[in-house]
């Protein structure tokens, strides 16, 4: 009973929103069950925050998806296996993956100014593989 308590609690942190200025992000081979993920799925922050991504252990990256990030906002694709920022200065939600592994799941979100204007454009990326119901659950939750 105890170790689905603990499973329970490990789902909610999960797909729970952080809420604080600047955040940090590690890029993970694992996490429970998990692998190749960012340790947290949606922050939300205001204009002006930081977003750091560490990288914890090697081969992953940061990527906005084209069409998944607000008008008037500069993309972002970071090296692999380099630690990363971006300060966000546009409101709006921010979909991003890892580029090798993004059809297994590795994907997060950023929700900037708590504005989900541009909610329409995210429901319309193409998400591969595991991605798809990852995003949905993810989506859903936003």
């Amino acid at each position: 009973m105890f170790r689905n308590i603990l499973k329970i609690i490990f789902v909610i942190l999960l797909f729970t929103p952080a809420y604080s200025a600047d955040q940090n992000i590690d890029m993970l081979n694992k996490l429970g069950k998990e692998i190749n993920v960012y340790s947290k799925k949606i922050v939300k922050v205001d204009v002006g925050d930081t977003v750091f991504w560490k990288s914890v252990n090697p081969g992953h990256n940061v990527e906005f998806i084209n069409g998944g990030f607000p008008e008037g906002s500069e993309k972002l694709k970071s090296k692999y296996s380099k630690d990363t920022s971006y300060t966000f200065k546009v409101p709006g939600i921010y979909a991003y993956w890892c580029t090798p592994h993004k059809s297994i799941g590795m994907i997060g979100f950023v929700i900037v100014g708590n504005d989900k204007s541009n909610l329409d454009s995210i429901k319309k990326i193409k998400f591969y593989g595991k991605s798809k119901k990852i995003a949905e659950t993810l989506i859903n939750s936003l």
